[in-house]
């Protein structure tokens, strides 16, 4: 089970974007990250070096022919942090009454 815990770093709606894609991937494409969160290349660069200092990201650049390749992964701490900070909001959400799951 996993134990619910607010995390300021991946609460910044750019970082819980970024985070949440990431969970989703084994690795992705820094151009991939870039297009769906919809940022510039020096903000993402920006976002990604900061998970990557707290652990939460790893970051591997490369080259594919002569072009340079860069994609990121959640570390397994950064995967816990994504996961624990997710019950948190569900925590919250249905403190509220409100629910979190389509109508069915």
């Amino acid at each position: 089970m996993t134990v619910p815990r607010f995390d300021e770093l991946i609460h910044s709606p750019t970082r819980l974007a970024i985070v949440a894609l990431l969970a989703a991937s084994e690795w992705a494409d820094f151009s991939y990250i870039r297009d769906t969160v919809e940022l510039s290349d020096s903000a993402l660069s920006k976002q990604l070096t900061t998970l990557e200092q707290a652990g939460y990201a790893e970051i591997r650049k490369g080259f594919i022919g002569k072009r340079p390749r860069t994609s990121a992964r959640l570390t397994a701490q950064g995967r816990a942090a994504f996961e624990q900070h997710v019950a948190a909001l569900q925590q919250i959400v249905v403190r509220s009454g409100a629910t979190i799951l389509p109508a069915g």
